[in-house]
C-alpha cells in the first residue's frame, strides 16, 4: 500500500498481486478515524508493508508536512504495520500532469510513490512479498 499524506487528504494506492504495478485506490479525508480506516483497508487487502511518501524540500531536508507524516508512521507502526519511507518529490504535480486535476489526484500521487518503491525493489532483487 502506498500513501501520499496531505493535511486535508491522504491518497492510497495498491499494487497488483505480483507486487509489480501500482494503481490508485482511493482518497481518505485526513480527519477523525483516518488510522482506523487505513488499518482496516490494509488488513482487508492483505498488505504486508506500507510505503509512505517522505516529503522533503529541494535541499533534501524535511518540510512542514514531515511532522504529520512521522506521526502517521508511528501510529501505523503501533498498529502492527511495517512502514517504509519513499521520497515523494513532486508526485502530486506529476500526477496532475499525467491525468489533469481531479478528485483522484492524491491516489494517483500515492501510486507514483508506490511504483517508485516497487521499481527499486525489482531492480535490487528484493521485495517479492506483497506490499499491497
Amino acid at each position: 500500500m502506498g500513501l501520499d499524506y496531505g493535511t486535508k487528504r491522504v491518497g492510497i494506492a495498491l499494487s497488483d498481486e505480483a507486487g509489480a504495478l501500482a494503481f490508485p485506490e482511493t482518497t481518505l479525508l485526513n480527519a477523525g478515524k483516518l488510522l482506523e480506516r487505513l488499518s482496516s483497508l490494509a488488513k482487508e487487502k492483505g498488505v504486508e508493508r506500507i510505503i509512505l511518501g517522505q516529503s522533503l524540500d529541494f535541499k533534501n531536508k524535511p518540510n512542514k508536512l514531515m511532522k504529520g507524516i512521522a506521526d502517521l508512521k508511528m501510529a501505523l507502526e503501533s498498529a502492527g504495520f511495517t512502514i517504509v519511507y519513499e521520497p515523494e518529490h513532486m508526485t502530486s504535480a506529476a500526477a496532475a500532469r499525467i491525468q489533469g486535476k481531479g478528485d483522484n489526484i492524491d491516489a494517483s500521487a500515492a501510486a507514483l510513490i508506490l511504483q517508485s518503491y516497487l521499481d527499486k525493489m525489482k531492480h535490487s532483487g528484493s521485495g517479492n512479498e506483497r506490499v499491497a
